[in-house]
């Protein structure tokens, strides 16, 4: 066959098909054959809540556990992070009594801490940019962080 005779053929339509017959039987199909679990189906709805049109991706640029060197004889060490958005950095000091960070350039703003829609807990930024969160997050988290007019999101991590 030549690649003319390929054009002159009509393309498939859906309505070859049996319009959207087939593709609602491999739905049908999939969802009694490998149905997605129902606590998945509960985390991407949450995370959906948690979605905030405006605000801008932090990139995580460094985390100790796959990152940094071992140190010798530190059994249990804080994990670091370091999150980055055009000129605002973000490090994060994962630990046992929760959570430790600080604003670069240092400014005020406001910081949540999220684990799920009814979990976010506010702490305040000081001047030096430098906040606090005795709540450890258990599962995943991500930060949201407000300065000024702008909305700052985090990648979500497990603790």
């Amino acid at each position: 066959m030549h690649e003319d005779d390929f054009r002159d053929q009509d393309a498939f339509g859906e309505d070859d098909f049996g319009g959207g017959l087939l593709e609602e039987e491999l739905r049908q199909a999939a969802a009694i054959l490998d149905p997605v679990p129902a606590e998945l189906r509960q985390l991407a709805i949450d995370a959906y809540a948690l979605l905030d049109l405006e605000a801008r991706v932090a990139e995580l640029t460094f985390d100790s556990l796959v990152d940094a060197l071992p140190v010798r004889g530190a059994s249990d060490p804080p994990r670091m992070l370091t999150f980055r958005a055009g000129g605002l950095t973000v490090d994060v000091e994962v630990g046992e009594d929760g959570l430790m960070g600080q604003v670069l350039p240092p400014q005020t703003a406001r910081v949540e801490v999220l684990g799920g829609p009814q979990t976010a807990v506010p702490v305040a930024a000081d001047a030096l940019g430098r906040f606090t969160s005795a709540a450890l997050p258990r599962g995943p988290f991500a930060l949201r962080l407000r300065t000024g007019g702008d909305v700052i999101v985090t990648e979500w991590l497990r603790a």
